[in-house]
């Protein structure tokens, strides 16, 4: 008997589910509409959407546009780019996460306050993450990008020291660099930071900890430029080694799976359930195939 169990608590988190439905919303008023930036890091979400009308652009791209109706999505943008849409007078349909939104005004705020002192912005993340631009753009592309310690040779660690994380990074990856950066503080009253991190994100790891040790195998389905995805699947592989990394339901024909085990699948905080659900429809498939 089969045992395939997609995981409940895997797929969209809230700020992706409310960018798709905005830009639904819109299509299907029949308008163009555009989207600066892949709505969401998986090729198959963006292919569907595209396919009801849904035009997907670059900055470069967008600064040349006028009088048009542009989506903004969660991973939040920087000043600039709303400079940009308020000269081209272009109808902005902002999804920007809300909790992207109050991490952008924390650190605005930050750099405004200590803008006559000797301080500087760390912002732990990934180099050229959207989220992350839009986050920098905040400081007039002042703060500093580490995506981990080895990076810290970037901080002068005689001034003062503001932290502040990307908000799908790793918990126990900020936890450790707080405890790394307090350490080499000459003065650490100098330094000051603050736990950015979207819980619904974070809150992922023990939940697929838990769902990785009750399986025998987990096929886990993310987008190949997901980067919660790769922390996601990590960490199921560290959990069970059993584990592989599929971006559509045809990848699992290679695996050679042993279906008589029970096997888990899960994904990203990028990943639709749709496609969870087509992974687990082609193993049932193949199964049949081999009766």
């Amino acid at each position: 008997m089969l045992d395939i169990e997609i995981d409940k608590k895997s797929g969209f988190c809230f700020g992706v589910v409310k960018a798709i439905n905005k830009a639904e919303e819109e299509l299907a008023k029949g308008e163009v509409l555009y989207c600066l930036g892949d709505i969401v890091h998986n090729g198959q979400e963006v292919e569907r959407l595209e396919k009801m009308g849904l035009i997907t652009i670059n900055h470069d791209e967008f600064a040349l546009l006028r009088n048009v109706k542009v989506l903004f999505r969660a991973h939040g943008e920087p000043p600039s780019t709303y400079e940009t849409a308020k000269k081209n007078n272009i109808n902005l349909i902002d999804a920007s996460c809300p909790v992207v939104l109050k991490l952008q005004s924390r650190i605005k705020s930050t750099y405004e306050s200590n803008k006559q002192e000797d301080s500087q912005i760390v912002i732990y993340g990934h180099h050229g993450h959207a989220e992350v631009n839009g986050l920098v753009g905040q400081t007039e592309g002042n703060a500093i990008v580490i995506e981990d310690e080895t990076e810290l040779d970037k901080v002068d660690f005689s001034k003062k020291i503001r932290l502040f994380s990307q908000t799908t990074k790793s918990l126990s990856g900020f936890n450790n660099l707080v405890e790394t950066v307090s350490k080499l503080s000459h003065n650490k009253e100098n330094f000051e930071y603050s736990d950015t991190i979207c819980r619904q994100v974070a809150n992922r790891i023990p939940n697929i900890t838990t769902f990785a040790q009750q399986k025998d195998i987990i096929v886990f389905v993310s987008g190949s430029k997901s980067s919660n995805g790769k922390v996601l699947f990590d960490h199921a592989k560290s959990i069970n080694p059993n584990s592989y990394l599929v971006t559509n339901a045809n990848e699992v024909l290679a695996l050679n799976l042993d279906l008589s085990k029970k096997i888990g699948i899960c994904g990203a905080t990028s990943t639709p359930l749709w496609l969870m659900e087509e992974v687990q429809s082609k193993l049932i498939e193949i199964s049949k195939m081999n009766d």
